[in-house]
């Protein structure tokens, strides 16, 4: 279940309420009138299944509650209620399908903004790659994917497309390309200067690279990887499940391509940093594409669910009305 609290004004108390009551899914609600100081307002809480989160969101920010008040949303990670077990079972579909989506909105703002962390950990990952790709280790690729932060502005570009916000789709773009961007050149330095140590040699490079060979050499996998990656991402974002560890599976062929694609320039290996470039091309397009297409499909589904549960006769007015509060 989601917490809400809220500061209302209180010209709109009784509307919010209201709405908390109109919502199946709602229970344990709270009004503390004149309680907040700033903004001065009334305190409005409550707890709402998941699967009705959406829709109250969207029902308070057509109050303006977001605007002349607050709004605050946590997740509740254990809740011992017979109420609050009534409620989530009235509410309709089940938790684990629900997109909330101010809250991914929020969360992919966060994550796909160029920052000097976002950066440096981009920097970072693409170092410790380009270690794993000269020394064909699998251990340090791994390790590199675990570091890399691009699933946020991956993210941040599907849910700008579904969402249609063009400024969370070129802020997110603009994350990823300059983060990119940024990483190899740096890794280019980093590679020279290895180099230059005695500790990196164009023969490591060229010599046959069991573990790492398929990152400069695209082929359909590369694709149907990224497609499998991009939507177990996505569907581990909406669900609110471990996105750090999908964040890894999604890093297998875009950081380190990159990091190829850095040491492969260092040492004038044209053939080797195209091949690198294509693969990570070709990762973050189907990346992208699966993601979108997940989130869309959730849509979908959420709309057919809502719709069987609406025909079936329960609403506002039905048995989630007031009896589970």
């Amino acid at each position: 279940m989601l917490h809400l609290r809220m500061i209302v004004p209180p010209d709109r108390t009784e509307a919010a309420v209201a709405l908390i009551d109109r919502t199946v899914g709602t229970t344990h609600v709270v009004v503390l009138p004149g309680a907040a100081r700033e903004p001065a307002g009334d305190v409005v809480m409550c707890d709402v299944a998941r699967e009705a989160g959406h829709e109250l969101l969207n029902g308070m920010r057509d109050l303006r509650i977001d605007q002349d008040g607050s709004i605050a949303v946590d997740d509740i990670d254990l809740s011992l209620s017979r109420r609050a077990t009534a409620a989530e079972e009235e509410a309709p579909g089940q938790a684990a399908d629900a997109v909330v989506w101010e809250q991914l909105t929020d969360a992919t703002h966060e994550e796909s903004t160029l920052t000097i962390t976002y950066s440096a950990f981009m920097i970072l990952a693409t170092m410790i790659a380009a270690c794993g790709v000269v020394l064909d280790n699998a251990i340090l690729i791994v390790g590199a994917m675990a570091v890399g932060p691009e699933f946020g502005p991956l993210a941040g570009i599907c849910t700008g497309i579904v969402r249609r916000s063009a400024k969370l789709v070129l802020r997110s773009s603009y994350a990823l390309i300059v983060g990119f961007a940024a990483a190899i050149v740096a890794t280019t330095v980093f590679s020279l200067g290895m180099d230059a140590l005695g500790l990196f040699s164009v023969e490591q490079l060229d010599a046959p690279r069991l573990n790492t060979g398929f990152i400069w050499k695209p082929d359909p996998f590369s694709f149907v990887v990224a497609l499998l990656a991009g939507a177990a991402g996505t569907l581990s974002l909406t669900s609110t499940k471990s996105g750090a560890l999908i964040g890894v599976a999604i890093s297998v062929t875009t950081v380190p391509a990159a990091a190829n694609a850095a040491v492969a320039l260092s040492y004038g290996q044209y053939s080797q940093m195209w091949g690198s470039v294509e693969q990570l091309l070709l990762n973050l397009t189907g990346i992208i594409l699966a993601g979108t297409v997940t989130l869309f499909g959730q849509v979908l589904l959420w709309r057919t669910q809502r719709g069987q549960w609406t025909r079936k006769g329960k609403g506002a007015d039905g048995p989630g009305g007031n009896g589970s509060r």
